[in-house]
């Protein structure tokens, strides 16, 4: 899974995590839901207000949200996550024991903690006698003897709708001082009960309330208790990311716009992790919506991609010269033919290189003119150990394997998380096979840096230790600078890293 590279990582795998997944996988993006198995509304023991599942446990409702999710691709893994990085293309997330893997995009979908006050009895029956949303649980217990504890002044709004399900109401205001008068005089003007006096115990036998006791020793009795809890958002693995966030009276949230986008564009959230007062349904659909517009931001950055690399070839007779990159021919020379991938393989020179020289060799680009070109030329040679396919690196599959993929120049001035990319080619070598990879070591001679971006001359060393390939598995052969006189007669230096898989 580490070196898996992924379009999306959804943390929180929950209803809305679940949610945001189903749009995704039904979108053909590979996707990933790292889930801690904590849902907010875990305590309880069935939902409401979710139309076609009404009266559904949310456990069993995960459960089926899994199933549909595994229909489409989705992996689904249980883990915690612990830190966020971001990069130029990619966002790196580190789970459990310190492993990590990167995504083109993130979504939070991690939910909130509920703190709840400290009185004896309450913690326990949370979720069974002990209510927070009355469009949830208030049918179940309507008619009843119902208490609300406030918990803050903004509690107010929640004993104003318990009213809605029963006429025999008690609202508790010690904890938070007492009410003003008008606050009260709209309570009483429904028949409510209010009790100054401050709760320090809630009873009642498996889970259940059957009342509170008071700071006097007097016994209230009840069938339900409604407190309004203080939310945390689960969202501490972004903290040092300083992502915009907006403060209310009830917490701070992570700042969003109407697609679920953080302050960083890679980012993403949705449900209780932004939005505290999203029930089940609220939450689905919004983070449904959210799904829906990475996978639309996915598809901008492809399309841009594609278009860059297409205008590059289409806009001239020729780009390349034709000729296979000599430092890859000098490494290929010393192995025994077999079958090779050649990862943007732009005309295909290394490609037909490859053919010609015994290797069962296929090249993959993006652009329709390159594999169109490479095609021509391989057919007008007469070559037929060389094959053509036009795919984008960031989202093409396979579950073929080599045993040589190799990759020349593999920079993008345009989005493409390169290191992801190269760690998705390595599970693509067989067992003794090898994966070369070919880099700008540093800017020619004269450049002055000009096509310089950001992936570009990094050392072989530091980029062997940023792919974080498992050496248990796998064997470094080269790992080296050479210099590389091209027929222009200007010197290149060029990164060469050859790295053998072990059984």
């Amino acid at each position: 899974m580490e070196n898996t590279s992924w379009d999306t990582i959804i943390i929180g795998g929950g209803t809305a995590g679940l949610s945001a997944a189903l749009m995704l996988g039904r979108a053909r993006r590979r996707t990933l839901v790292i889930d801690s198995g904590t849902p907010r509304n875990r305590f309880a023991g069935h939902m409401h207000g979710v139309l076609g599942h009404d009266g559904i446990s949310p456990a069993e409702f995960i459960a089926r949200g899994r199933a549909e999710v595994a229909q489409y691709g989705v992996e689904v893994v249980s883990g915690e996550v612990s830190r966020v990085d971001t990069g130029e293309a990619s966002v790196t997330v580190t789970y459990d024991r310190g492993a990590s893997t990167t995504a083109r995009s993130v979504i939070i979908a991690t939910g909130l903690v509920d703190e709840l006050p400290d009185v004896a009895g309450l913690t326990e029956r949370w979720g069974k006698g002990v209510l927070h949303c009355p469009y949830c649980h208030g049918w179940e217990v309507r008619d009843g003897r119902l208490g609300v504890l406030l918990t803050s002044p903004l509690a107010l709004h929640q004993a104003e709708l318990v009213r809605q399900w029963s006429p025999t109401e008690t609202v508790f205001t010690g904890l938070i001082g007492g009410i003003d008068k008008a606050a009260a005089h709209r309570l009483r003007a429904r028949g409510v009960e209010i009790v100054d006096e401050r709760v320090v115990e809630v009873f009642g036998e498996s889970g259940s309330v059957s009342g509170v006791r008071l700071e006097s020793g007097t016994k209230v009795s009840l069938d339900a208790l409604f407190v309004g809890s203080t939310p945390r958002p689960i969202d501490s693995f972004v903290a040092h990311l300083g992502l915009s966030r907006t403060d209310s009276a009830v917490g701070s949230f992570l700042t969003t716009d109407a697609m679920g986008t953080t302050s960083h564009r890679r980012i993403f959230a949705a449900g209780n992790v932004v939005d505290p007062r999203a029930t089940v349904p609220m939450a689905m659909g919004a983070a449904a919506g959210v799904g829906a517009a990475v996978n639309a931001i996915l598809v901008q950055e492809d399309t841009e991609a594609a278009t860059f690399w297409e205008e590059r070839y289409a806009g001239s007779e020729r780009v390349w010269s034709g000729h296979p990159n000599s430092t890859m021919v000098d490494v290929v020379s010393d192995l025994n033919p077999g079958t090779a991938l050649d990862l943007g393989c732009g005309e295909g020179a290394d490609t037909v290189w490859l053919a010609q020289n015994g290797w069962d060799a296929t090249g993959l680009d993006i652009s329709p003119t390159a594999i169109a070109r490479a095609t021509t030329a391989t057919s007008s040679l007469g070559i037929d150990r060389a094959r053509f396919v036009l795919a984008d690196l960031s989202t093409w599959r396979s579950d073929q394997v080599f045993d040589l993929v190799t990759t020349s120049f593999l920079h993008s001035p345009v989005a493409l998380d390169r290191i992801a990319a190269l760690r998705q080619a390595a599970e693509r070598v067989a067992v003794g096979g090898h994966l070369l990879i070919v880099s700008h070591a540093a800017p020619p001679p004269g450049s002055g840096g000009a096509h310089h971006h950001a992936d570009m001359f990094v050392a072989p060393a530091d980029e062997v230790r940023m792919l974080a390939l498992d050496p248990a598995r796998w064997e470094a052969v080269l790992t080296e600078t050479r210099q590389r006189t091209t027929t222009t007669d200007v010197w290149h230096e060029d990164g060469v890293i050859l790295l053998r898989r072990l059984s």
